[in-house]
């Protein structure tokens, strides 16, 4: 794939202080687009806003929450007005959760909602009409949660499907007027975001209840985001895992539901256990 091939094009990435955001800041960086990075915490954000530069890629950061409206209008604002213009929106942005919803408490299952959902409806409002213009592309990075629910990650779950719905919607609004939209769907990946995730009361679980070293690299599903967006894919899901839950669900869902069921009472900790 050649290093320049968008060369001069603007790319925003949510929640780009870890995992597959910095990744995706990383490798479109690498391929030539200005790069802005937002994030919620300033000592992240200055950490990987130097990491990028220091690889040689032009990159504004802006501390931002993308749950608050307001941050995600002066993010587009801040952006337009230091590079001119938007061309790719990945909307990447998000927490993990995981409870039973019998435990869990409504400002967690809000929390994860406001992040997840109506940060990507938030970022997207604001930066259409520039991505409108330049018939750029939107990113929503979902999840296989968005084709499949699993138990425990109620909350996270919803926010998924809630997001496909959004772009499929969106993305016939828009595909008249040049507008990419893809929803890129990454199976279990080696990232901070189940260490991250919330529990029950919103505290945060700490160690990941899966093996991560059998799983993509946050670097590996950045690769693949780039190549659906240059292509300009409508959808990527990936890993084998993912193309087949994704593939039962829709054939022999009520088998699926005790396949999932077994998987995830396997976990470390399981809240079936």
């Amino acid at each position: 794939m050649k290093q320049d091939s968008l060369k001069d094009k603007v790319v925003i990435v949510t929640g780009a202080t870890s995992g597959i955001g910095e990744s995706c800041a990383r490798i479109f960086g690498k391929a030539g687009a200005k790069i802005a990075i937002t994030g919620r915490n300033q000592d992240k954000l200055d950490a990987s806003k130097a990491k990028l530069a220091a690889e040689g890629i032009a990159v504004l950061a802006i501390l931002a929450d993308a749950s608050v409206v307001a941050d995600n209008e002066r993010m587009a604002v801040t952006v337009l007005a230091e590079f001119g213009k938007i061309d790719i929106l990945i909307n990447n942005a998000g927490i993990s959760m995981r409870a039973l919803f019998e435990n869990l408490d409504f400002e967690v299952f809000h929390k994860v909602m406001d992040t997840n959902f109506w940060g990507t409806v938030y970022a997207t409002k604001f930066c259409l009409p520039s991505i409108m213009e330049n018939k750029g592309t939107v990113i929503g990075i979902s999840s296989i949660n968005g084709f499949r629910g699993t138990p425990a990650r109620t909350a996270y779950t919803a926010s998924k499907y809630a997001m496909n719905g959004f772009f499929e919607s969106l993305r016939t609004e828009v595909m008249k007027k040049g507008v990419h939209v893809l929803v890129a769907c990454p199976g279990f990946t080696a990232s901070n975001i189940r260490k991250n995730a919330l529990t029950a009361h919103g505290a945060l679980q700490g160690e990941s209840p899966r093996d991560e070293s059998k799983m993509m690299s946050s670097d590996e599903v950045a690769e693949e985001i780039l190549g659906a967006t240059l292509k300009r894919k409508r959808d990527l899901v990936l890993t084998t895992q993912g193309k087949l839950l994704v593939f039962l669900n829709k054939w022999m869902p009520g088998r699926l539901d005790h396949i999932v069921y077994n998987q995830m009472a396997k976990e470390k900790d399981s809240p079936f256990q």
